[in-house]
C-alpha cells in the first residue's frame, strides 16, 4: 500500500490548535500503520464529487481528509468536521491532461456563486491578464481545463484569489505570467507523482534520519513519510534466515506484513506462509492483508494461518488425521508411566522435561537423552538419573500412540522430517510475527520448508515482550540468524512519555539464549504525550474510585470508550475492573465503557489510552507460579516474563497511561517509578 501526504494537510494542520494538531498527527500515524483500525471509524465522503474522498476520525471533532484508491492512500486534509465534509465535497484529485501531474484540483462549479461572477463583472472594468493566451499555453502551466475561461477573465484585482483556487503550481505560473515572467513547463511524466510539480505536492518517503529532522522542525514543515525506519526491512534480500527486532510499537508487524506482500508481488509461483504462534493475531494479520493488496489474485499467494491448527491440517494431508494429545493426556501418560518404572519424581518437573527437552527437540532414544546438552533448562543432571527418567518418557510416549494421539510437538517435528526427505513443501516463504513466542518444534517445521532458499525465513519479534515461551538457542533448532538481524528504533505508536517509562521495566540489553544482543537504546517517539500516572492506594476500594474518576477526565477531554482498556493480571482481577465502570456509572451517569481484558489478552491491540489495575505485591509476578517453582532458574525466568507482561500491558498505551495496585503493590511499580 502506498502512502502519501499532502502539502495541504500540512497547510491545514497549522491552523489547528496545539493539541488538535497532536491528535491530528497521532491519527495521521494510526491511518499510516493501521488503516483498518475501528477507532479511525473511516466514512466515505458522500457528496463528494470525487468518490475516493474519505474521512477518518482523530477526535470527537477533527477529521483527516483522505484519498484511497487503488491501493494509494493520499492524506489530503484535516479540519473540524462540516469544514472537513466541506473541504472533500468541493475538490477532485486528477491527473492533469498536458502536464501529467497530480493535482488537487477544486470544482469550479463549487466557488462559481461566490466569485465567477464578481470575476466576469471585474473582467468588463479592467484589462484582462490572460485573455490571448491559447488553452494549450494555460494547460501546460498546470490550468485545469474546466478552469481555462475563469483564467482568460482574470485582472489584476482578481488574479491572486483565482489563483488561490487553482493547484498550487498553476497559481504560481499565473502570478509570474502577471509579472511578465513566462512559466516554463516541465516535460510530462508518466507517473503522475513523479511529475516535478507533483513531487513538490506530495510527500512520500525518506530515511530515518530526515524522518528525525523533520520531527525537530516547526508544525508548519511537519510531513509524514512512508514507514521511513522500515521499507528498509521489507526491500532488504537476505541470503538465509532474516529476523527485525524492536521495541514495542516500532511496526515490527507491519514490516512483516508488507514483507509478506513484497514476496508475493514478486512471484507469480509464490505461496507466502504469514504466521505467528496464537490464532487470534494470525486472524488479525489476515484482516489487514487488503489494505497491502488489493490484487485478489496476489492476495492469494498469501496463507495467514496460526502455527497450531496449520500443523495439524498439514500432518492430516501427510500422515492421515490425528487427535492432539492434550496437556491433560500428557499429564496422566507420564505419572502412569512413572507409576509403572516405580520412579519418584515430581511430576511437575516431569512435565517440564517432558515439554522442554524430550518433546520439545524430538529425543529419540535413552542415548540421545543422556548425551543431549539440556537446552533451555538450567538444571542439572546426572547420566544415570536421566536413564531412569527416559524409561518414563519412552512409556508415556508408547502409550499416547496406543491411543493414536500426537503432541503438536511429533507432528511438527514430523513433518520437518517428511519436508526434509523429499516431501512436497507447501510454502516457498514464510513471514513469522511474534517470533520472540515461536517454540522450538515450530522453528523446525519452519526451517525444513523455507530456511534454505534465499528470503525463505523471516521473522519479527521483541524478546522484551517474550511472555508465553522459554527461551532457546535458534541455531540448535537450525535457524542462524547471527549477520542477519536488524533493530528498529522508530516508535510509530506509544508517546515518548509511555515508551520511556515503560522500558523502565527491562534492562537496556537483552540477551538470547544463543548470544544475540537485544541494545534497547536510542529509541525515538514520534509525539509527545502526558507522563503517566503510577500510583498506589490503601485499598481496592480507593483504587477504584480513583481510576473511575481517571475515565471520567478522559471522557471530559474527548476520548471515546472504545479508545480505552482496563487491564488486570488475571480473571480474579477482573471483578476489580468491573467495579470501576460501577463507580464511573455512579459518579457521572457516564456510559463510558472501555475493554476490560487480561493482559495476555492485549497482545497485538492498541488503546488510545490504558489503565493497568491491580498490580497488587501477589497479583504480579503471580504469587502462584512463583509458589510452583521447582528451582531458582525457573523462578528467574517467571519474573523476567512477567516483567514482559507488565511491559507488554503499558505498551498497549499510545497517549494516556495509568498504573497502579492496593495494599502492598507490585515490586515493578517501583521499577516504573
Amino acid at each position: 500500500m502506498t502512502f502519501r501526504i499532502a502539502d495541504t494537510f500540512s497547510d491545514a494542520l497549522v491552523k489547528l490548535s496545539g493539541q488538535e494538531q497532536k491528535v491530528a498527527k497521532t491519527a495521521a500515524f494510526d491511518v499510516q500503520m493501521s488503516p483498518d483500525n475501528p477507532g479511525l471509524q473511516m466514512h466515505r465522503v458522500d457528496r463528494a464529487r470525487d468518490p475516493h474522498f474519505w474521512t477518518a476520525r482523530a477526535n470527537r471533532d477533527i477529521r483527516l481528509v483522505l484519498h484511497k484508491k487503488d491501493g494509494a492512500t493520499l492524506l489530503a486534509w484535516v479540519g473540524h468536521h462540516d469544514d472537513a465534509y466541506a473541504w472533500a465535497e468541493r475538490r477532485r484529485i486528477d491527473v492533469h491532461p498536458r502536464t501529467g501531474a497530480a493535482q488537487i484540483v477544486e470544482i469550479r462549479e463549487t466557488v462559481e456563486d461566490v466569485i465567477i461572477q464578481r470575476y466576469v463583472e471585474e473582467a468588463v472594468k479592467k484589462p484582462r491578464l490572460f485573455a490571448d493566451e491559447d488553452d494549450d499555453t494555460l494547460l501546460s502551466w498546470g490550468v485545469p481545463e474546466d478552469w481555462l475561461d475563469t483564467v482568460r477573465d482574470a485582472t489584476e484585482d482578481t488574479v491572486l484569489d483565482i489563483g488561490s483556487h487553482l493547484p498550487a503550481e498553476a497559481g504560481e505560473a499565473l502570478l509570474k505570467a502577471a509579472v511578465g515572467e513566462r512559466p516554463v513547463p516541465a516535460p510530462r511524466a508518466e507517473d503522475p507523482y513523479e511529475h516535478p510539480d507533483a513531487v513538490r505536492r506530495f510527500r512520500l518517503t525518506t530515511t530515518e534520519a530526515d524522518l528525525a529532522a523533520a520531527l525537530e522542525a516547526p508544525w508548519e514543515k511537519w510531513t509524514v513519510w512512508l514507514h521511513p525506519a522500515q521499507k528498509e526491512f521489507v526491500d532488504r534480500d537476505f541470503n538465509g534466515p532474516a529476523r527485525v527486532i524492536g521495541s514495542a510499537g516500532t511496526g515490527k508487524t507491519v514490516v512483516a506484513l508488507h514483507r509478506a506482500a513484497r514476496l508475493a508481488r514478486e512471484n507469480a509461483d509464490a505461496r507466502v506462509l504469514l504466521t505467528t504462534f496464537n490464532t487470534r493475531l494470525a486472524e488479525g494479520l489476515a484482516a489487514k492483508l487488503p489494505m497491502l493488496l488489493s490484487d485478489g489474485t496476489v492476495r492469494a499467494r498469501i496463507i495467514a494461518r496460526a502455527l497450531g491448527p496449520l500443523a495439524q491440517e498439514l500432518y492430516a494431508d501427510a500422515f492421515g488425521p490425528v487427535e492432539e494429545a492434550t496437556a491433560e493426556d500428557v499429564a496422566e501418560a507420564l505419572a502412569n508411566a512413572a507409576a509403572a518404572a516405580d520412579v519418584k519424581v515430581d511430576l511437575g518437573f516431569l512435565q517440564d522435561e517432558w515439554r522442554l527437552v524430550v518433546d520439545a527437540w524430538a529425543v529419540a532414544d535413552r542415548e540421545a537423552y543422556r548425551d543431549l546438552p539440556r537446552l533451555g533448562r538450567l538444571v542439572r543432571m546426572a547420566a544415570s538419573r536421566r536413564d531412569a527418567l527416559w524409561y518414563v518418557f519412552a512409556g508415556a510416549r508408547a502409550a499416547l500412540e496406543k491411543q493414536g494421539k500426537r503432541t503438536r510437538a511429533q507432528m511438527l517435528h514430523a513433518l520437518a522430517a517428511h519436508y526434509r526427505g523429499g516431501g512436497l513443501r507447501p510454502f516457498t516463504h514464510a513471514v513469522v510475527d511474534e517470533a520472540q513466542d515461536i517454540s522450538v518444534p515450530e522453528l523446525h517445521f519452519l526451517a525444513a520448508i523455507s530456511g534454505v532458499r534465499p528470503n525463505g525465513l523471516f521473522f519479527a519479534g521483541d524478546i522484551g515482550q517474550r511472555i508465553f515461551r522459554a527461551p532457546f538457542p535458534w541455531k540448535a533448532a537450525g535457524v542462524d540468524i547471527r549477520g542477519r538481524s536488524r533493530s528498529l528504533k522508530v516508535n510509530y505508536r506509544t508517546s515518548q512519555q509511555i515508551r520511556s517509562q515503560a522500558d523502565r521495566l527491562l534492562p537496556t540489553s537483552l540477551t538470547e539464549a544463543d548470544g544475540n544482543e537485544d541494545l534497547r537504546t536510542g529509541v525515538l517517539s514520534l509525539f509527545e504525550g502526558p507522563s503517566p500516572k503510577i500510583s498506589e492506594f490503601p485499598d481496592p476500594d480507593a483504587e477504584i474510585k480513583a481510576v473511575a474518576e481517571w475515565l471520567d477526565g478522559l471522557a471530559a477531554d474527548g476520548v471515546a470508550g472504545e479508545e480505552v482498556a482496563l487491564l488486570v493480571r488475571s480473571e480474579d482481577e477482573r471483578r476489580r475492573a468491573n467495579a470501576v465502570i460501577n463507580a464511573l456509572r455512579s459518579l457521572s451517569g457516564n456510559d463510558f465503557e472501555p475493554d476490560i481484558r487480561v493482559m495476555h489478552e492485549a497482545k497485538g491491540a492498541e488503546y488510545r489510552a490504558v489503565a493497568v489495575m491491580a498490580c497488587d505485591e501477589d497479583v504480579i509476578p503471580n504469587e502462584g507460579r512463583l509458589l510452583n517453582a521447582r528451582d531458582e532458574p525457573m523462578i528467574e525466568e517467571i519474573m523476567a516474563t512477567e516483567r514482559h507482561l507488565l511491559y507488554v500491558a503499558a505498551t498497549r498505551a499510545r497517549e494516556y497511561l495509568w498504573v497502579s495496585g492496593a495494599g502492598r503493590v507490585s515490586e515493578f511499580l517501583e521499577d516504573l517509578i
